[in-house]
Formats: structure tokens, C-alpha cells, sequence
């Protein structure tokens, strides 16, 4: 039953899938959107215009009937006459073709997007196969598309319907007024009727959005092995990315172990921890760690230290508070600077007592760590 369950395409499509989807053309389309934009832009563009763009063509039709005797016996002056007509006319209807491009276009950039997929371009030869046709017939697409279909119809035709039924005077009266009234008057009743039946097929475009996003993401919703797989494939090679990790780790340890010998003390426990610390008043706030370690790497710690006399300070609870308690490359905490000023001090005094001679200084004991930052201490455990 897992293993089922594994197969069933339940989860949502990951932004990877999405993205991939988009490269191959797959975005969410509504047809009755695109229907929607396009014939509403028609009608708005022709309502706006249309009065404009008839005076320019009448006039042109009226210039076609009329021309001058020499065209009758030179046919150059015909086709050039022709020529001037036609391009006029598409001036004249240019708006209307721009206006039409633009809405075609921004219909499907309004839900998918702006794509450029030129693997969309490549022969499909799937599409072909007859039986994935009739599967597609019969799918539960196939059915929302003949319910839409019949909604179409039904609005249309019951919108036109209604229109007509309200104006059935009307039309009855623009039979026995003059041509030059009638037209107009048609004219602005046909556009009426078209915007009316235009927006009720916005209310179809409504509908058929949600549900196309909703088929779109279906679609695309992925098990939950290919989402392991995906996961997998972004994270990369685990045996990869661990020995990546273990490069980087012995780097770091390598470039912590060439600042040991520039420290100015290494403060240990006897058998598990070493902590080296360096400070310059002129450029650090407070002691800086440099290296740190437990079990054999603070034993090589110690080890470099003394090949480079790098003076070592026995202090368990303070080398396990620090340990616990500082990063690399990090000042102390300040809960620390009271035992770490003590070591600095005993340090100085030691590096004066080796230049100058003298009594040896004496060797810091009991040094105040606060309760808490020991993780060996009794409060802690």
C-alpha cells in the first residue's frame, strides 16, 4: 500500500517542474479567455472608430466608381489608383488589426505568461496517435470543453435573442427610414448587441479560468518518489557532497593549524581539549580564537605549539569553556575576559621573564570561570 501511494501524483508541482513545463510550452491557456479579449477589443475598437473608419471607406468606395477617362485606355493609372485604395483601406482598418494583435497576444501572457519554448516548435508525433485523440475526447477535459461549448451557445444565442426581441420596433422602423439615418442607427444598434453578447462571454471566460489553472496544476503534480528524486538531484551526490564537505574541513583545519605557531598561548586540558588564543591591542577588541580542538586534533595542537615555543597554560575548566563557548576567527565572550586577561597577563610575564631574566612568574590557578560556561562542571551536567 506505500508503495501505491508513492505512485499516486499527490503532491503539488515543485517550481522546477513548473519551470520546465514553461521551457516545453506547457503554460495554463483559456481559449474562452483569448475569445473574450479579442472579440471584446473588436467591438470596443470598432465602437470608438467605427464611425471614423466608415466615412474613410465610403469615401474610398465612392473614388473607385469615379475616374478620369484617360485610366479607361492606361492601365498603369488603374493599377496605380488600385494600389493607392487598397493601402488607404489598410490604413484605415490599421487600428483595428493593431488593437487585435495586441489582445491576441496578451491573452494567454495574462495567465501563463510571456514564454519563448522552442521546443514547442518540434514535431510531436503523439498528438497524432488516434487512440490518445479519443482519450482525449472522452476525458474529463474533453466533457468541460463540450459543457463550455453548449454554455457558449446558450448565452449567445439567449443574449442575441433577448437583444433582438427588445428591439424588434426598432428594427421594424429602420426599414422606411432614409439610407443616410437607417445606416447609422444600425450601425450603433449592431455594436450595442455585440458588446452585450461580447460580455456575456466574460462571464464564461470567468469561469473556464479558474478551472483551466486548476487542470494546469493537476497536470503537473508530481509523487512523492519523483519529488525524493528531484530533491535528490538539486541536493546532489550525498557521497559527492560528503567528500566536498571533508575537503573543506581538512582545509580549514589546515589553514587553523598554520596560525597555531603565531598564537600566544594555547590553553589545554591535559587529555582532550586545546584552545590557542592570539590578541593585538592595536587592531583586536579581545583575545581572538585561532584554533581549537578536542582528542587528537588538540594533541597536534599542543604539539605544534611547543615545536614553536608557543607557551602552554593548563587550565581545564577555562579550556573547556572555551572550547564550548568561541568560534574560530571569533572574540571571547565577556563572560571570559576576567579568566583570558589573567592568562595575558601571566603570558607577558613570561615572555619578560625569558628576554630579561629574573624570578619566573607565577602560574595562574583557580581562574574565574563563571558559573554555567564550563561544560564539565557539576552545573552543567
Amino acid at each position: 500500500m506505500a508503495e501505491d501511494s508513492d505512485l499516486e501524483k499527490t503532491e503539488p508541482a515543485s517550481g522546477r517542474r513548473l519551470e520546465q513545463a514553461r521551457e516545453e510550452g506547457q503554460v495554463p491557456q483559456s481559449r474562452e479567455l483569448s475569445t473574450f479579449l479579442v472579440t471584446m477589443t473588436g467591438v470596443v475598437t470598432l465602437w470608438l472608430l467605427g464611425e471614423w473608419m466608415a466615412q474613410r471607406l465610403l469615401g474610398m468606395i465612392r473614388r473607385s466608381f469615379a475616374f478620369e477617362r484617360e485610366m479607361a485606355f492606361d492601365h498603369t493609372l488603374i493599377l496605380a489608383e488600385l494600389q493607392s485604395l487598397l493601402g488607404g483601406a489598410l490604413l484605415t482598418l490599421m487600428p483595428l488589426f493593431l488593437a487585435l494583435l495586441v489582445a491576441a497576444v496578451a491573452s494567454p501572457i495574462a495567465l501563463g505568461g510571456l514564454v519563448f519554448a522552442p521546443k514547442a516548435l518540434g514535431p510531436n508525433f503523439g498528438r497524432m496517435n488516434p487512440i490518445q485523440g479519443l482519450g482525449r475526447m472522452f476525458s474529463v477535459h474533453g466533457l468541460a470543453e463540450m459543457v463550455k461549448a453548449i454554455l457558449k451557445a446558450l448565452l449567445v444565442g439567449g443574449v442575441g435573442a433577448a437583444v433582438l426581441w427588445y428591439y424588434k420596433d426598432h428594427l421594424f422602423d429602420l426599414m422606411v427610414e432614409p439610407l443616410e439615418v437607417g445606416m447609422p442607427d444600425f450601425a450603433e444598434t449592431v455594436v450595442f448587441t455585440a458588446l452585450l453578447i461580447t460580455a456575456s462571454l466574460g462571464l464564461l471566460a470567468l469561469l473556464d479560468v479558474p478551472f483551466q489553472l486548476w487542470q494546469y496544476h493537476k497536470r503537473l503534480r508530481m509523487t512523492k518518489e519523483e519529488v525524493k528524486r528531484e530533491a535528490k538531484e538539486q541536493d546532489g551526490d550525498p557521497q559527492l557532497k560528503g567528500r566536498i564537505r571533508a575537503m573543506q574541513r581538512e582545509m580549514a583545519r589546515g589553514r587553523m593549524m598554520a596560525a597555531v605557531p603565531k598564537a600566544d598561548v594555547v590553553v589545554t586540558n591535559p587529555t582532550h581539549f586545546s584552545v590557542a588564543l592570539k590578541y593585538d591591542a592595536e587592531r583586536m577588541g579581545a583575545p581572538v580564537v585561532v584554533a581549537k580542538g578536542r582528542g587528537e586534533l588538540a594533541m597536534k595542537i599542543r604539539e605544534i605549539a611547543r615545536e614553536n615555543d608557543v607557551p602552554l597554560l593548563e587550565a581545564p575548566p577555562l579550556a573547556r569553556a572555551l572550547y564550548a563557548h568561541c568560534e574560530l576567527e571569533q572574540a571571547i565572550p565577556a563572560a571570559l575576559y576576567t579568566a583570558v586577561a589573567e592568562v595575558m597577563a601571566y603570558v607577558y610575564q613570561l615572555n619578560h621573564w625569558m628576554e630579561s631574566g629574573g624570578l619566573p612568574p607565577t602560574t595562574p590557578s583557580e581562574l574565574p570561570v563563571p558559573e554555567g560556561m564550563d561544560p564539565g562542571s557539576p552545573d552543567e551536567a
